[in-house]
């Protein structure tokens, strides 16, 4: 049977969140939480993660795990059995940040692990999956702020019929297994307007222009996949732009799903030469939107939905639907933040693995079609 991959399958109990809630309500600076069978050592709990400004208030630690609790059921739905890139800021965003692939140091016998084989060293590479809840609250206690995902994960299933599981023995075995073959396909929609205060030259910050042009492409991205009769999903970045995933089965290559994109991209510049670029100069980008194609690529990851990023404010990734996406004002930034993300009672991208799709079969039936 096929590994679910929604988030409402990775389920953590209501009870047990409350639970969670209430031992860190009381607990002190330090404390050892109880989790699934585990003990989770956590400390300096009142430590600022996220400063306040003139907006939102200051994000704790404490707050920071409490976040991680509640949405706990999306985001292990969307780490499970992904590789994972992973940022870490354990002094704050203040502080330095440091990149997290292979970790050297011991891990807690809960955290879950794959090894995969690395051309470049000749041997493989160590990555931790997040698998369950108290790898979810330890990583946020290291000062893991960012959680990124790999597009494809290490464990086969009916979907994935021609994949072997070996990822770890050899070149050739990697390029044979299940890692290769990625779940969905990426568009990652990122707009060049800059507001003249960047403090990073080549990175724009967050405007309102920028969102709406972001969100217009998006839409028209939408239209062409609907076209295709191809389902698809959008979020925010948390930075300045838009993620749009179209699920699918495990049939095709990352560099086979790189091409349907790429070739996707190629049509909606052609169709919108001003608005649109796929350019890799950053000069050429300015005044445009980007669509990156190229993030399909096995060793590349996606912000997990719901994941903050290490920027003030602490905003988030979040998943939108796209009747969210059509009425929002384009004078306004979307204000997501682990303060003020707003309560669903539906996750838009509760039932996104219900939706897996044969990419290859459908682009020959859309070929038929034209």
């Amino acid at each position: 049977m096929a590994l679910r991959t929604g988030t409402k399958h990775a389920l953590v109990a209501k009870e047990e969140r409350a639970r969670l809630f209430a031992m860190l309500r009381r607990a002190g600076d330090d404390a050892t939480l109880a989790i699934e069978g585990a003990a989770v050592a956590v400390s300096n709990l009142d430590r600022v993660y996220w400063p306040a400004d003139q907006r939102r208030p200051a994000v704790t630690k404490r707050d920071f795990l409490r976040y991680l609790i509640a949405n706990a059921p999306s985001m292990l739905g969307a780490m499970r059995d992904r590789p994972l890139t992973l940022f870490r800021w354990p002094e704050g965003v203040g502080g330095r940040r440091v990149l997290m692939k292979h970790w050297e140091i011991r891990l807690p016998m809960f955290v879950e692990r794959a090894n995969i084989f690395s051309a470049s060293k000749g041997r493989p590479d160590q990555y931790i999956l997040c698998n369950n809840l108290p790898t979810l609250v330890w990583l946020g206690h290291m000062g893991t702020l960012e959680f990124h995902a790999w597009h494809s994960r290490v464990r086969a299933g009916d979907d994935a019929p021609a994949a072997g599981v070996d990822a770890r023995s050899s070149l050739q075995a990697l390029h044979a297994s299940v890692v290769e073959y990625p779940d969905y396909m990426l568009f990652d929609i990122d707009p060049f307007f800059y507001a003249g205060t960047e403090t990073r030259p080549k990175q724009p910050v967050p405007t309102p222009e920028g969102f709406a042009r972001a969100r217009r492409v998006a839409l028209s991205l939408k239209a062409l996949l609907d076209g295709m009769s191809l389902v698809s999903f959008v979020k925010t970045s948390g930075k300045t732009g838009l993620h749009v995933v179209v699920p699918i089965a495990r049939t095709l290559r990352y560099d086979a799903v790189r091409a349907v994109a790429r070739g996707i991209g190629d049509h909606l510049m052609r169709a919108h030469p001003r608005e649109i670029t796929v350019d890799w100069s950053v000069e050429r980008r300015t005044g445009k939107v980007f669509i990156d194609y190229n993030m399909n690529v096995r060793g590349k990851s996606m912000t997990v939905q719901y994941s903050p990023r290490g920027l003030p404010g602490a905003p988030v990734s979040m998943p939108l639907s796209w009747r969210e996406l059509q009425k929002m004002d384009d004078a306004a930034l979307p204000a997501f933040s682990i303060t003020t993300m707003p309560r669903r009672r539906v996750d838009p991208w509760a039932d996104l693995a219900e939706h897996t799709q044969d990419l290859a079969q459908r682009l020959e039936s859309s070929a038929r079609k034209r």
